[in-house]
């Protein structure tokens, strides 16, 4: 056994030696001429000027081409559409977060009074049997007497901002059903208006 253990040393001792070998041309040989790079056929450039010629284009290449400049002013008005919705989709998807924060943090009471409301709103319905112009009405209204019960104060700032909306739309009315009035039946030409005829 150290016989064996002696020859493996042996060898692996002089791996980590490190030696320089220096070689020397034979005194005898004649003197050669270097080649130039030029010379080589591996590395010899062709004479003349290169230049580029692009490729034609394929058929595939132009139907594409073709295809992009018809969809330009589509994909033009998508993205005009898309600059113009984005804001208001994500104000919405906002709106929405908003309002689910609030529900998950209700304030006590809330819920009841939110079931109260939805109860006179189908009470409502239930009355508005029959015709569709009940049907628009009477829901929002018993909703709203629902919600006044519970919230008077908002209840009459919103029913004073309606009654100011309501009384400017009628005065508009009255301001165009005036001038109709005067446009169609009361004319220059009439007899009995005119001021000479007093």
């Amino acid at each position: 056994m150290f016989k064996v253990i002696q020859r493996s040393v042996g060898p692996a001792s002089l791996s980590l030696l490190t030696f320089r070998v220096y070689a020397a041309p034979k005194k005898d040989s004649p003197h050669k001429s270097y080649m130039k790079v030029d010379e080589l056929s591996l590395y010899s450039v062709p004479e003349g000027q290169s230049k580029y010629v692009e490729e034609p284009r394929t058929q595939l290449e132009e139907n594409i081409s073709q295809l992009r400049h018809r969809c330009e002013p589509y994909t033009s008005f998508c993205q005009e559409i898309y600059s113009h919705t984005k804001p208001k989709v994500d104000h919405f998807v906002q709106w929405g977060v908003d309002n689910y924060n609030y529900l998950q943090n209700a304030p006590p009471g809330f819920f009841p009074r939110l079931g109260v409301i939805g109860f006179a709103g189908f009470v409502g319905l239930l009355f508005a049997r029959g015709s569709k112009i009940k049907k628009l009405l009477y829901p929002p209204f018993f909703m709203g007497l629902g919600a006044s019960v519970y919230y008077p104060q908002q209840a009459i700032t919103i029913a004073q901002i309606t009654g100011e909306k309501l009384y400017d739309w009628g005065l508009r009315g009255y301001i165009v059903v005036e001038d109709l009035w005067k446009q169609n039946f009361q004319k220059p030409g009439n007899v009995k208006n005119s001021p000479g005829n007093k």
